[in-house]
């Protein structure tokens, strides 16, 4: 293997499955591997916010000067947005050699595709000279490879019901599992609402130094500023996230409060933070286009995650009509996401999409059907996301929107090139402006 590409195509076929959660694998190999860091780790876990709150610590951590490594996942258009060193993605040649060094080490151990890449990404950061790391969590927490790292503080954002076949099908059976992240006597920031009680549990158990949202910090808001306090220290006057949403604001609130737990080691000034939250670039978090029509792409595919997308279009305004680009795994609840969403479009773009684990574009249409309240309301399928905003962009007009959301490859597959230029598309050929 050469090339980046023909990595990930090696990376696909190494085991039978698509994931397997556990440790032990990983683990080997990254001992072999000599995997360890110098710097502080913060590693971030939850079922919603994961990727914000990143993207908010990493923002506000470079402008303090402090030299940042990000690994989060999955992609929306390319491999190389997985990897991040002082702001920059990965460069491919960069990664190669890293997967190599896997390779190298891995000798018969069967590695998935997320076993096998993060352990090269992993390699890469470890190599970088970093002030401070951020890792996402791919899936759960205990068993995700991430967690080979030891964590010198945790975050857990939202925690919902989702990949219930793997982390359990309630909140505390999923809560346990994203605890497993937690360090004994180390900072845990806890950035959902109302938290299962099997992670306030587990964090007394580790003696681990707790600080949870309404106790240990705070946040409040006005339609032009807001405010965050912690244990000691307040920020006020600062200016709303670039990234859009009324749930942001938790994310921001985790954030400051974990750069509070560590501010004897990674200490950051208030010009830093304010400047921070203005830089962030996160595509497909509530990403609104510039311009009518309005454009709007989220990656939300599970409940919790759409009745934030849902709130935050009802806050947008009226507009003359809604087109809804929807794909989205088959073991999502369907039927809870397209209920919410329903009342929302007025004409749905139901698409296949390149993965065996999503659900076809036919029987998203089926399932929608069997949901809605509404009679004649109008449905088409398309094989690729790009076929069915195309089919959209033919179709709307200057006062309407357009909502592409669901699964990564459904907001990647059309912002694979940028945004598209959504005139262009009218006439068969759409373009990217940048």
């Amino acid at each position: 293997m050469k090339t980046l590409d023909e990595w990930l195509a090696y990376c696909e076929q190494l085991h039978p499955a698509t994931i397997e959660l556990g440790l032990e694998r990983v683990r080997a190999v990254a001992s072999r591997m000599g995997l360890r860091f110098d710097c502080p780790v913060i590693t971030v876990a939850g079922t919603n916010g994961k990727g914000s709150t990143c993207a908010m610590l990493e923002a506000i951590l470079r402008e303090a000067g402090w030299r940042t490594g990000l690994y989060n996942s999955p992609h929306i258009a390319h491999f190389e947005e997985r990897c991040r060193i002082r702001g920059e993605m990965a460069e491919a040649a960069d990664l190669v050699a890293a997967f190599e060094r896997v390779e190298a080490a891995r000798g018969d151990v069967p590695l998935t595709y997320f076993e096998f890449t993060t352990l090269g990404i992993l390699d890469l950061l470890m190599r970088a000279e970093l002030d401070v790391a951020i890792l996402e969590v791919g899936l759960g927490g205990r068993l995700d490879a991430v967690n080979i790292i030891d964590a010198d503080c945790a975050i857990i954002t939202s925690i919902d019901i989702d990949h219930a076949e793997l982390l359990g099908d309630t909140r505390e059976q999923i809560g346990l599992e994203k605890a497993g992240i937690m360090r004994a006597g180390k900072p845990v920031v806890v950035s959902d609402p109302v938290p299962p009680q099997s992670v306030l549990d587990r964090a007394a158990e580790l003696g681990c130094d707790l600080w949870l949202l309404g106790r240990d910090f705070n946040y409040q808001g006005d339609q032009l500023q807001w405010a965050w306090a912690g244990r000691g220290r307040r920020y006020a006057g600062l200016a709303y996230p670039t990234l859009r949403g009324a749930n942001q604001l938790i994310n921001a609130a985790g954030a400051l409060a974990a750069l509070d737990a560590l501010r004897q080691r990674l200490p950051v000034t208030a010009q830093a933070v304010r400047i921070g939250f203005g830089l962030m670039d996160l595509p497909g978090r509530f990403q609104v286009a510039a311009g009518e029509p309005v454009l709007v792409f989220d990656v939300a595919h599970n409940p919790h995650a759409v009745a934030a997308l849902a709130a935050n279009l009802e806050a947008m305004g009226s507009f003359l009509m809604t087109h809804g680009i929807f794909g989205a795994m088959a073991d999502k609840d369907l039927d809870a996401i397209l209920a919410r969403m329903d009342p929302l479009i007025d004409r749905w773009y139901f698409t296949d999409l390149p993965t065996p684990r999503a659900a076809s574009g036919r029987e998203l249409e089926a399932r929608w059907r069997a949901v809605t309240q509404r009679k004649g309301a109008g449905a088409e399928v398309f094989t690729s996301p790009m076929a069915a905003f195309e089919a959209a962009a033919a179709r709307v007009q200057p006062a309407d929107r357009i909502v592409c959301f669901g699964s990564f490859y459904t907001v990647g597959g059309v912002l694979k090139d940028g945004v598209p230029d959504i005139y262009a598309g009218r006439h068969g050929n759409v373009g990217a402006h940048r």
